[in-house]
């Protein structure tokens, strides 16, 4: 008795499920603890009615039309079917009803209830009831002998009573059950079960056995067992034949015995092991439903059954009937017309040790030698089929010895396949809508609008709603081509029908953003050619059809591009200049999906960013949804929850950013995705009680969830900042790719991003410090920014991990060295590209930034002792992250000439020749620098790394400030003051280079002189002074080395004295907004040079105090509060 075990599909909220077949069997009927009574009209229903009968259904039978069911409201209800109607209460108890069952002419209804009754009640006239009192606990089940002469119940009080209805007194009771003082607590449900037709057994499930008692004598004649059954049996139910007896188990055993020969004939095991707790057969025996306790239904097709004889001699009689049978193993002699009596004879010949022709591999049933045999049908893929797969039958593997015939195979078998079997593919749809046979759905809900489309008797219409009446107002429209596709932009509505026998299929564009008055526009596709699949763009409309091809079309209509897809479409989104495919790219199998992905841009120049690579699935799923986020990255949900993202950063790889299956209650339950926003994070999605998507009405609600990486030991503290940072790097990629296709991006939001992502670096390496783990350290800091190392320079100096700070200060150095090589790379690239383009690094992040906010920040950075350490190198350009920052500033009577710059560079700025505080000083006014860049920039452009790019507004600009304005971005803002003119008109050169190198002297002349006439800091004036001094104490001393012991001298005066060395060397020029400033930060006095310069950041910088970190941490108090 083959059998296909079709996948299980969400039906009730989790909770004891029951399930029953229409007389007809037209119908699949179940009820579950949300109260609901849903009308299968096939397992693939994804629309089925329901009729709510209570807050809980627990039990429900159904006959002649008449449905009844017992419900959390102590009554036992009837309604008719399948209209649903109120039919009044049959009757009520004092507690709830625990099961309900029909007797054979539909006549009589038996309840069994929690307050140990059982009640038999006339259909026709509920006044008619016989009470039955006897058990002494709640009554599990009941069941009416088909004579109706008799009722079995079996109770919590681990009796099996049989009564005799019209005497309404016990015949037979047998202690079977083990005892328990409620059905929550009982280990089986023991649904009895009465042979139909011929009433000869009474079958009771007793543990993990079925014992068969005889009608009449009530002597137990037979017990039918299982080798694999090893949990209590459930549920049973009789085939319509009376032959065959069906089993469900508390561990998801499903089994079938032919009573006969007492043999098991099918075994299938639940998909995910839960308990079954509802069986029912098929009025024609080829189907069996099923029930779990988790409120999923399932369904067993192809069982055949034999319903006019019993007599095994006459099996091989009929086996010349066909001749191919010989090609099948002989427990599997289905002869396709399964009105045949005698197919399943051969299963009932009692057999012991034959297991020689079974491979231990190969399930009982034979199932799989069959689908090899007949490998090459043109049946062979029916999808029913596709979806068995050989790990249901892991734990069958002994089975063969009872279960296969002894009847030989008359002829030669053909070669057995064994291997993964082809998965069905998956059925092209439009994301954002609801499956199409529904007559009231969703064609669309984006972040546009929603579009949706209403087949009824009345109507036949689809109506337009934008979410910004601003956009355009709502629409209604007329539905006369049966549009089955929708999609909605800025734009316009597209609307897309499939090809009838008369019409072809066509394609309706209301292009409402249209100037003039034409404001529709509608192709016909090529005969025997159907769209599949739609989506709008900017300025762009795109359809792909059945005959693997790709139409584009202007948003006025003009054809414009057409190319061939690789394999048939599955779905398509556009965003912008963006078009998503994704289509099958091979047959999957063992349930995968093959699907390939192309990611085209539009724009001035076409290309195709990414071309037929896999698109990943979590195993075993489908996609559900494809879009982009409303910056314009693409990503999917697929049908197990998880989201995914595009990382364009990391080679467009796909990142699962977040899986909405965490925050469903039940397992029925689903999110259903309508759009994904990066900044701020949202995912923004509908919540599906018991279903995978919403219905029209009532109106759903959006909820939003957050992001989250699938990092490791996301518990911990170091687990949480990295999935931070990472979230964070991953969810700001877009400003790279918006800046490189000439978009305006925003600048404040990039830059707090990159604030961000650095200061989640320096709390990791704060971290790791404290842990003792110096190496991590190393690779924390290599993702810093250059300013940022040197922070990290200066913890490590504090915590007396010298060795990590000699460290970092040589990749500091390396850092320095590289960035302006790659910024001139970059430079190279850029033509490439749109009028602007990202930089190197994605998290060192676009410090671009305009005139004006450079020389604010110039002259707060004057007024700071520790700003006046590194003022010349804050003027330099490019190469100053080359150069020696203290030689400048002691060799500015010096003025290194432009080509001894780069030797003068490759000195260490950061070697650590005393106990390392030098080091960690000369570090700080950077830390200054890149904290407030983060923040204060206002003309930024995304991860365009040291060496920045322009933004579109920059490209309109003059010619002649444009150097000068990139010089600054790449330098991290930092400006100077004696070596400012070599230097920056040197390093002015390489940037204009592709631009016009003619014209870049004269920007960066008048440039140089601003940065001259400003005044020296009071460090500066200090150390012109005290020079002398130092060389005479320590003749042998370098530059660098001059400066360190002058930077020392300097912080060992008081904070009085530096305070007036600061005010003569800024004059009388202050304004009362520097002289505070200056107060406070003379006042740290004890830390000196570097917490000022810290607290001049945070009172200069707003947006930074808000995103301080948490004050009593080490990081905290000496990266941004004043100690």
């Amino acid at each position: 008795m083959p059998c296909e075990r079709k996948p299980m599909r969400y039906g009730h909220s989790e909770g004891h499920t029951e399930v029953c077949f229409d007389d007809t069997g037209k119908f699949i009927v179940t009820c579950g603890n949300d109260g609901d009574v849903r009308i299968w009209e096939g397992l693939d229903d994804d629309d089925p009615k329901f009729i709510t009968v209570g807050e809980k259904a627990y039990s429900l039978a159904l006959k002649n039309g008449k449905l009844v069911t017992a419900g959390s409201n102590n009554t036992v209800q009837i309604h008719t079917f399948p209209e649903g109607d109120p039919d009044g209460i049959l009757t009520r108890f004092t507690t709830n009803a625990t099961h309900v069952t029909f007797n054979s002419s539909g006549t009589r209804v038996a309840a069994g209830s929690s307050d140990f009754m059982v009640k038999v009640v006339e259909v026709s006239d509920s006044s008619q009831q016989k009470t039955l009192r006897g058990h002494d606990a709640p009554v599990l089940s009941v069941t009416f002998d088909p004579k109706d002469e008799f009722l079995a119940s079996s109770s919590c009080d681990g009796s099996v009573v049989v009564w005799n209805m019209e005497e309404q007194t016990q015949v037979v009771s047998w202690p079977l059950l083990q005892k328990t003082n409620d059905i929550s607590n009982a280990k089986s449900l023991c649904r009895l079960a009465w042979q139909p037709r011929m009433a000869k057994f009474l079958a009771v499930p007793v543990e993990a056995k079925l014992h068969l008692y005889e009608r009449g004598s009530w002597e137990h004649v037979s017990t039918l067992s299982d080798d694999l059954l090893t949990q209590p049996i459930n549920v049973l139910a009789w085939s319509p034949c009376g032959q065959f007896l069906a089993a469900g188990c508390v561990g998801g055993l499903l089994t079938v015995w032919d009573v006969n020969s007492k043999l098991c004939v099918e075994r299938q095991k639940h998909e995910k092991g839960f308990t079954v707790c509802g069986l029912a057969w098929h009025p024609s025996g080829s189907q069996i439903a099923y029930t779990d306790t988790e409120g999923c239904l399932g369904l067993l097709d192809g069982l055949s059954t034999s319903t006019s004889s019993t007599n095994t001699t006459k099996a091989p009689a009929k086996k010349p009937t066909k001749d191919y049978d010989d090609l099948f193993d002989d427990d599997d002699d289905r002869l396709m017309d399964e009105q045949l009596s005698d197919t399943n004879s051969p299963v009932k010949n009692p057999v012991t040790g034959d297991d020689d022709d079974d491979d231990f591999l190969v399930p009982a049933t034979g199932r799989v030698r069959n689908r090899g045999a007949i490998l090459d049908d043109e049946n062979s893929l029916d999808t029913g089929s596709l979806k068995l797969g050989q790990e249901r039958f892991g734990d069958d593997d002994d089975a063969g010895s009872t279960v296969v015939p002894v009847t030989a195979p008359l002829g030669p078998l053909r070669p057995v396949y064994e291997g993964p079997l082809p998965t069905p593919p998956q059925k092209a749809f439009q994301p954002g809508s609801t499956p199409a046979h529904l007559t009231h759905r969703f064609m669309m809900w984006n972040s546009v609008g929603i579009v949706r489309g209403y087949n009824d008797e009345q109507d036949n219409a689809i109506d337009v709603e934008f979410h910004d009446t601003a956009v355009h107002h709502a629409m209604h429209l007329t539905n006369s081509l049966g549009h089955t596709m929708a999609d909605v932009s800025q734009e316009a509505v597209l609307l897309a029908c499939p090809s009838t026998d008369e019409l072809a299929s066509k394609l309706q564009c209301l292009h409402f953003s249209s100037w003039d008055t034409n404001k529709e526009w509608m192709v016909d596709l090529p005969k025997g050619e159907d769209a599949k699949a739609l989506c709008l763009g900017q300025g762009w409309a795109a359809v792909a059809t059945s005959a693997l091809m790709l139409r584009l079309f202007s948003i006025g209509g003009v054809q414009r591009e057409i190319f061939s897809l690789p394999g048939p479409v599955v779905c398509v989104a556009g965003h912008g200049e963006q078009l998503l495919i994704i289509y099958h790219r091979a047959t999957g199998f063992d349930g995968e999906q093959a699907l390939g992905v192309q990611l085209l841009q539009f724009g001035r120049r076409k290309r195709q960013l990414i071309n037929g690579e896999p698109l990943p699935l979590s195993h075993g799923s489908y996609l559900s949804w494809l879009g982009f986020t409303a910056e314009g990255t693409p990503c999917y949900v697929d049908s197990d929850g998880v989201v995914r993202m595009l990382n364009r950063s990391l080679g467009s790889t796909w990142t699962p950013v977040c899986n909405t299956r965490d925050t469903c209650k039940s397992k029925s339950d689903h999110y259903w995705v309508v759009g994904v926003h990066e900044n701020p994070q949202q995912l923004r999605c509908i919540p599906c009680k018991g279903s995978r998507y919403p219905p029209t009405l009532p109106r759903p609600a959006v909820a939003i969830l957050p992001f989250k990486l699938p990092l490791c030991q996301t518990s911990t503290e170091k687990g949480q900042m990295e999935e931070q940072f990472w979230r964070s790097v991953l969810f700001h990629n877009h400003y790279s790719f918006l800046s490189s296709c000439g978009y305006d991006i925003d600048e404040d939001g990039q830059n707090q991003a990159q604030k961000e992502q650095q200061e989640l670096l320096m709390k990791m390496f704060a971290l790791s410090c404290k842990l003792e783990r110096e190496f991590r350290c190393v690779e924390l800091a290599e993702m810093m920014t250059q300013n940022v190392v040197t922070l990290a320079i200066r913890y490590a100096s504090r915590s007396r991990r010298m060795v990590l700070a000699q460290r970092l200060s040589e990749l500091a150095l390396e850092k320095a060295n590289q960035t302006p090589e790659e910024g001139l790379q970059e430079q190279e690239e850029e033509p490439e590209y749109c009028s602007t383009r990202c930089g190197p690094s994605e998290l060192t992040g676009g410090r671009y930034r305009n005139r004006q906010d450079q020389e604010e920040e110039e002259e707060e950075l004057a007024e700071e002792e520790g700003g006046q350490v590194m003022e010349t190198e804050m003027e330099t350009t490019d190469t100053r992250k080359c150069m020696n920052p203290f030689a400048k500033e002691a060799g500015s009577p010096v003025n290194p000439s432009p080509t001894s710059i780069s030797k003068v560079g490759r000195g260490n700025p950061f070697r650590v020749t005393g106990p390392g505080k030098p080091s960690a000083s000369s570090g700080q006014p950077r830390v200054t620098n890149i904290l407030d860049n983060m923040t204060s920039s206002k003309k930024s452009t995304p991860l365009s790394g040291s060496a920045g790019k322009q933004n579109k507004s920059l490209v309109l600009k003059p010619l002649a400030p444009r150097p000068k304005s990139k010089t600054q971005s790449t330098l991290l803002h930092m400006t100077g003051t004696k070596a400012a003119s070599k230097k920056t008109q040197e390093n002015t050169e390489p940037t204009p280079v592709q631009q016009k190198p003619a014209d870049v002297p004269p920007p960066a002349l008048p440039a140089d002189s601003t940065e001259n006439k400003r005044p020296k800091t009071g460090f500066q004036l200090w150390l012109e002074e005290s020079r002398k001094s130092i060389a005479a104490d320590h003749p042998d001393l370098e530059e660098t080395d001059v400066i360190k012991e002058a930077m020392g001298r300097f912080r060992t005066l008081s904070a009085e004295e530096r305070l007036t060395w600061t005010e003569r060397a800024k004059g009388q020029t202050g304004d009362p907004a520097d002289l505070k400033k200056r107060k406070r930060a003379g006042g740290g006095g004890g830390e000196g040079l570097d917490n000022e310069n810290g607290q001049a950041d945070a009172d200069e910088n707003s947006a930074k105090k808000k995103k301080s970190v948490d004050p009593s941490s080490k990081l905290s108090a000496f990266a941004f509060n004043k100690s």
